[in-house]
């Protein structure tokens, strides 16, 4: 392999994980929408898993790489990605358009997120993720999902029932011009359910080929002018797979789509912390460097979510332009820290 054609994987890859994680999002979503389930569910749930695809491929991808640098490039692939979500999409978002976060989230999924990320320490402090500690990560992600899924069939129940006294008052011809327009429907519509299935089989193939290219290429460039593989998981590759939550998040703070936006950014992090390092440990246990094992690295993304949940405390639920230039800011002096003293 020369640098040229390394460019071009890495280049080409992640286009085809943008992409694709794109259609992934849009056919999910779609059919998410059917159930009627608000955004900040569709957010936290569909949306994050869809924008979290790339760093899934990305790091079981890694794990397979017969370098020995498996595990440094899922782990460092995870922490990278969770701080680039926070400090700089977060603090992008907010520069566009104040971003406001409902109590729910500052309450509820925030902390999780939070906890989440302290109790993946005592499962990498040894330096290795073997196949039990992969499981029961695994485990804790299927008892989030499975909670997340019943309080959504709880909001859609009780939606339902909103919606069928909306659709009797104006059955019974209530001279209230709102509720006649919100009972006549403005239901939320998931559009064709076959191109939905299709957009998602495309984006999770997509997504698996776009993974195998982006490593390959990034891992030869990266190496070639001279930086270690972990600077490399952090910078490079955890950019690139946090291309699909930073276009999604940027196009619906743009819309208005406040809880899209806090829906993806938490729920992704989640996911990463617990989906992608237990689902690289399932398919292969992997050794990590101590930066990784509860070293600086991983205090950094602590610290990161940390500064980002007081932003919203402060704030008093509103992540302004000052707060999104500190997140930014942030992020680049962590940039600069991994260039000049860890490269």
């Amino acid at each position: 392999m020369n640098i040229i054609f390394a460019l071009l994987l890495l280049v080409g890859g992640l286009a085809i994980l943008w992409k694709c994680a794109e259609l992934l999002v849009a056919g999910a979503v779609g059919l998410a929408k059917r159930l009627g389930i608000s955004s900040l569910v569709i957010g936290l749930t569909v949306v994050a898993m869809g924008t979290s695809a790339p760093e899934l491929a990305v790091s079981i991808a890694g794990v397979l790489e017969k370098t020995g640098e498996g595990g440094n490039i899922a782990v460092g692939n995870v922490f990278g990605s969770n701080i680039a979500n926070l400090a700089l999409v977060g603090g992008l978002v907010a520069l566009i358009r104040p971003l406001m976060v409902k109590r729910q989230t500052l309450r509820r999924e925030i902390p999780v997120m939070i906890i989440m990320e302290l109790l993946l320490w005592p499962f990498l402090c040894n330096s290795h993720l073997g196949r039990p500690e992969a499981f029961a990560l695994l485990v804790m992600f299927t008892a989030l999902i499975l909670i997340t899924i019943h309080l959504a069939q709880k909001e859609s129940k009780q939606n339902r029932n909103k919606q069928a006294e909306l659709n009797r008052l104006a059955a019974e011809n209530v001279n209230d011009t709102e509720v006649i327009t919100r009972a006549s429907g403005d239901g939320i519509k998931g559009g064709d359910g076959i191109k939905n299935v299709l957009f998602i089989v495309i984006g999770l193939i997509g997504l698996a080929v776009g993974a195998k290219m982006a490593v390959e290429g990034a891992v030869f460039i990266g190496t070639k002018i001279g930086l270690s593989v972990s600077v490399i998981s952090l910078t490079i590759i955890a950019f690139g797979t946090s291309l699909p939550e930073l276009v999604t998040c940027v196009v619906a703070a743009i819309k208005g789509h406040h809880d899209i936006s806090v829906g993806n950014l938490i729920g992704s992090n989640i996911f990463n912390t617990l989906l992608v390092v237990g689902g690289a440990g399932i398919v292969l246990p992997f050794d990590i460097e101590q930066r990784f094992a509860g070293g600086v690295d991983y205090w950094i993304m602590i610290i990161v979510s940390v500064a980002f949940a007081l932003a919203v405390i402060l704030g008093k639920r509103i992540i302004g332009r000052i707060s999104g230039t500190l997140l930014l800011c942030g992020y680049v002096g962590y940039l600069v820290y991994l260039f000049r003293f860890s490269g």
